[in-house]
């Protein structure tokens, strides 16, 4: 091989890699308020310590279990590999309209951009698209956050029952939520490195030129770095803009937004962190009726959700049939 071709393989590897990895950013700048941003909202814990918490277990969760998701989103909705210069497209598209949002302090999700994005480019490439595996994973868009807020109402009724009949010191009682709180920001955190790490490098895995591990500690790092640098953007939304939140009902709804996370990137599917905690924010809220929830936030937020996927599939189909022409 020529050095010349050699040196342009490289730097569209690299060009990919740095694709990859602002994608990764946006999913820790984004995300990170899903992760804290009810524990800090109450008032429990720091910014500053939160986001180290989420750093550390975000990455735990990419390393450990982000291989599922990451097969998903390299094969599991276009048949066709995707080449160098729709790969590039689809990252830079989809991590664009994610920064936007983060800007505007709307929590959107980065699985939704990324899946818009590929289904734009397979329409531009008039690929096969598996819309079996992309009805199933809109469904579970809309059923991740009805579960986390079935769960969290449910957890949350459950729990104000108890503390009722039981005769404890409520400074105990405090004292305990609190920690069982923080533990929930580790949990929230790792699932949302196992759910969101792999659409920042599926593409690339499926190219079978870098080792897929060497690939999610790229992202986890990524996503810690974003985490660290800009999560602070979302966090007021998530933990005070939707409806207010005491100790209890941060712990319960961390806890059952990760519940949902988990469960479906164990099964391999991409679903919205933002839709998983939001939900379970609403759950938390109805226990004190419909009246406790910011409902202009929630219309804003569910706008987000439509046009980030709808905005990232138009934005890449046409950028790539344009690059693609011009260089033709």
């Amino acid at each position: 091989m020529r050095r010349g071709v050699v040196i342009e393989l490289e730097a569209i590897i690299f060009a990919m890699l740095g694709s990859g990895a602002y994608v990764a950013w946006n999913i820790g700048a984004s995300d990170t308020a899903n992760c804290i941003g009810t524990t800090v909202g109450c008032g429990l814990i720091s910014y500053r310590k939160a986001v180290i918490i989420v750093a550390v277990f975000s990455l735990a969760g990419t390393l450990l279990q982000g291989d599922q998701v990451m097969k998903t989103i390299g094969k599991g909705i276009v048949k066709e590999n995707l080449e160098y210069l729709a790969i590039l497209v689809v990252l830079i598209c989809s991590g664009f309209f994610v920064t936007l949002a983060t800007f505007f302090k709307i929590p959107v999700s980065t699985s939704q951009a990324i899946v818009g994005g590929v289904l734009g480019i397979g329409l531009a490439l008039d690929a096969q698209i598996e819309y079996s595996k992309l009805i199933t994973i809109a469904q579970s868009w809309l059923i991740c956050p009805v579960l986390a807020m079935a769960l969290a109402y449910g957890l949350h009724q459950l729990l104000i029952l108890l503390l009722k009949r039981l005769n404890i010191n409520p400074l105990l009682v405090q004292n305990t939520i609190g920690k069982l709180a923080i533990l929930s920001v580790c949990y929230v955190a790792f699932a949302m490195g196992a759910c969101n790490a792999g659409n920042a490098v599926g593409f690339i895995a499926n190219l079978n030129i870098i080792h897929p591990k060497l690939l999610l500690l790229i992202s986890g790092m990524f996503i810690s770095l974003g985490a660290i640098t800009y999560g602070k953007k979302v966090s007021g939304t998530v933990g005070k803009g939707i409806t207010p939140l005491d100790l209890s009902g941060a712990f319960i709804a961390q806890m059952s937004a990760a519940f949902g996370m988990h469960l479906f990137s164990l099964l391999g599917i991409p679903v919205s962190t933002t839709s998983a905690i939001v939900g379970a924010v609403v759950g938390v809220g109805l226990v004190k009726g419909t009246s406790a929830i910011k409902k202009k936030t929630i219309f804003i937020i569910l706008v987000g959700w439509l046009l980030t996927p709808a905005c990232a599939a138009g934005t890449a189909f046409f950028i790539y049939r344009g690059l693609n022409y011009i260089l033709s």
